[in-house]
């Protein structure tokens, strides 16, 4: 079992906590918080051992879990890297692609693995699907949550678009040539919604739309490819196939048949995998402890969450307010 200690105990702390403290791949040895009260009050609360010193809690891990504000990453990532010790930490991975292109390169120096908490490459619906979609060329992404002062430290875009960001780039292999963007401020300093249409030199065109001052939540995206369209649903954890092959020449009478104006007929039939109920945080979390005894490349690389935020920041910089 790998020791792990946690950096950072506010509402999604606590949450790693319990989740580490409950896998068999990590000996959980305690946590820090620069809120002394707040500490005192979660280690007497939940049982969890506090450390008063960050750097003591480090230097008795293998494992830290940053769980901070993305203000602070930079500098207690690169405090765990330098000490040589493996890091996990939430997403976005620093406020700057600078400070990840600088995390990335001290970590191979140091022979450390990181992996970073975009926990929606671990939503079964996804997990379900991921290997079906194959050169999409128009991908749709609504993110909509209820306002929560939480998250306002940061950008809409930051806080929550950056998912979609991440899992359309994990499936669109081709670089991003252009990007428009708006953004509305509506409570906070900036933009609590925002919507991008980022374009793929392949021609891929995905139309991402994110806001925290929603009536309701919502985490949808589709995916559209040749004869394909596919569904998920990451909040409800459900996933929707839909594909077109050619028609027989006689179909059922059940069919669904389409035909085009040159007379071309297809077939719709459905093909929805098997959901697979999970909880995404443990397992991202395992999965890294995995990577690390198995000395393989983590799910979710520091790179590739580095390429995430260079377009985050890249939406931000093209807003049209």
């Amino acid at each position: 079992m790998l020791k792990a200690g946690v950096l950072g105990a506010g509402h999604l702390g606590k949450i790693h906590l319990k989740l580490l403290q409950q896998s068999d791949k990590y000996d959980l040895i305690g946590f820090y918080d620069a809120n002394a009260e707040n500490a005192k009050k979660i280690s007497e609360e939940f049982g969890y051992k506090m450390y008063e010193n960050l750097d003591e809690l480090i230097a008795d891990a293998d494992v830290i879990d940053v769980v901070t504000p993305t203000l602070a990453h930079f500098d207690v990532a690169k405090k765990v890297i330098t000490a040589g010790k493996h890091l996990f930490i939430e997403k976005p991975i620093t406020n700057t692609f600078e400070e990840a292109e600088e995390l990335i390169k001290l970590a191979e120096e140091h022979g450390v693995k990181g992996q970073v908490g975009h926990v929606e490459r671990f939503n079964p619906a996804f997990q379900a699907v991921s290997d079906r979609i194959e050169n999409p060329m128009f991908i749709e992404a609504h993110r909509l949550a209820e306002f929560n002062p939480r998250g306002t430290d940061v950008p809409v875009v930051l806080d929550l678009m950056i998912h979609d960001i991440d899992a359309v780039m994990s499936v669109v292999k081709s670089e991003v040539v252009k990007i428009n963007a708006s953004g509305v401020s509506v409570i906070s300093d900036t933009p609590d919604i925002a919507n991008a249409r980022i374009e793929f030199a392949n021609g891929c065109v995905a139309n991402l739309t994110a806001s925290r001052i929603s009536m309701k939540n919502m985490r949808k995206s589709r995916f559209f490819q040749r004869d394909a369209y596919i569904s998920v649903d990451f909040l409800e954890k459900k996933c929707e196939v839909v594909k077109m092959k050619d028609a027989p020449k006689d179909p059922d009478d059940f069919a669904m048949i389409l035909q085009n104006a040159e007379g071309v007929k297809k077939q719709i039939y459905f093909d929805n995998p098997d959901v697979s109920a999970n909880n995404a945080i443990l397992e991202e979390l395992e999965s890294f402890a995995e990577s690390i005894q198995n000395d393989t490349e983590p799910v979710v690389t520091m790179q590739q969450a580095a390429n995430a935020l260079k377009v985050a920041n890249q939406v931000i910089a093209n807003f049209i307010i």
